[in-house]
C-alpha cells in the first residue's frame, strides 16, 4: 500500500470516528500488542529509547514563545507527537517543522482559547512531559502478513481483498503516522528490506494505526446528541476542521479533492478493500 493511499484510510478511520462521537483522545497512548516502553535511563544517563542523533534534553521554559522553525529537532518531534496525540494532524512525524505543523499548533492554541500560534511556556511543560518520545515496537509475523505486492493495473488491483503495503518500512511508517525516512533515521541498524519478525523497531511514542482492526462500515445510525458536528473543508489550506457547534475538536490535513471548498456538513465514510471509494456528505450522520 502507498503511503498517501494509507494516509487517507488513516484520515478516514479518525474523521469518522470523531464525527460519530468516540471523542478526542487526550492521554497519553497505551501500548498495543506489540509495543514496548522505550528503556529508561541507564547509569550513563542516557535514555535507550531516543537515537543518539535525537538528544531528550529540552531548553528552559521561560515566559517568550518559540516560533516552530526555531524549535530544536527533540522539541520539533515532542510537538509533532503532542499534536498527533491530540488529534490536532501535524501531518508525518518527520522532526521537520512543515507547513502542516504549524498549521495544526495554531489550530490547537486556537482551541485552547489562545491567540499564540507559537508554543509558549505551558506547552513547552507538556512537551517536556512526553516521556519516553520514542518507544520500542516488535515487528511481528502478523504485521508481515500485510506486506506483499501491489498489481499495477486496475483491475486487479480492484480484486484485491484487504490493505497490502510495499514494504515492512511502509507498514511501520504508516503505523506510527511517520515518514518512512525518519523511522530509517530512528533506525540505522535496521536494513527495513530485510526485516524479520521478532526485530524490535524505535517508533515515535503515539496511539498505533492498526490497519488490522478496520473493517467495512455499511451505515452508522445518527447519534441526535452529536447533531452539531460538522466538518469545515479548507481546501487552500489542505484541512478539515471537526467542529462541534462552535468548539473545534480536531484537524486533519492533507488533500481532499472530492471535497468543495467551505463544505459544512459532516462527512460520512465508505470503505472497499485497500482504498477508501468515496467520501461524502450526510445531514443525518
Amino acid at each position: 500500500m502507498s503511503i498517501p493511499t494509507c494516509f487517507f484510510l488513516t484520515i478516514a478511520v479518525l474523521v469518522a470516528a470523531q464525527v460519530r462521537g468516540q471523542g478526542i483522545p487526550t492521554e497519553s497512548p497505551t501500548a498495543s500488542p506489540g509495543v514496548s516502553p522505550g528503556p529508561t535511563a541507564g547509569a550513563s544517563g542516557t535514555s535507550g529509547g531516543s537515537p543518539a542523533n535525537h538528544p531528550t534534553t529540552l531548553p528552559h521554559a521561560n515566559a517568550s514563545s518559540i516560533p516552530v522553525s526555531a524549535l530544536a529537532p527533540d522539541m520539533l518531534t515532542r510537538l509533532e507527537i503532542f499534536l498527533d496525540s491530540r488529534s490536532f494532524g501535524p501531518g508525518k512525524i518527520d522532526g521537520k517543522a512543515g507547513e502542516f505543523v504549524e498549521l495544526a499548533l495554531s489550530r490547537y492554541q486556537m482551541a485552547q482559547g489562545k491567540e499564540s500560534q507559537q508554543v509558549d511556556a505551558e506547552l513547552k511543560q507538556e512537551l517536556k512531559a512526553i516521556d519516553p518520545p520514542y518507544i520500542g515496537y516488535t515487528f511481528t509475523e502478523a504485521d508481515q502478513g500485510w506486506i506483499g505486492r501491489i498489481p499495477a493495473k486496475p483491475a486487479a488491483l480492484a480484486r484485491v481483498k484487504r490493505a497490502i503495503y510495499r514494504s515492512p518500512l511502509d507498514f511501520i511508517a504508516e503505523r506510527f503516522h511517520s515518514d518512512p525516512n525518519f523511522i530509517k533515521k530512528l533506525n540505522p541498524k535496521i536494513k527495513f528490506d530485510q526485516l524479520k519478525p521478532g526485530t524490535l523497531i524505535q517508533v515515535p511514542n503515539i496511539q498505533p494505526f492498526q490497519v488490522e482492526t478496520i473493517n467495512p462500515v455499511p451505515d452508522v445510525p445518527s447519534r441526535p446528541e452529536f447533531a452539531q458536528r460538522i466538518i469545515k473543508v479548507d481546501t487552500k489550506a489542505r484541512l478539515l476542521d471537526l467542529k462541534d457547534g462552535d468548539r473545534l475538536l480536531a484537524i486533519y490535513t492533507g488533500r481532499f479533492p472530492h471535497l468543495e471548498e467551505g463544505d459544512d456538513s459532516a462527512l460520512g465514510i465508505v470503505y472497499k478493500p485497500r482504498i477508501i471509494r468515496e467520501i461524502f456528505a450526510n445531514k443525518n450522520l
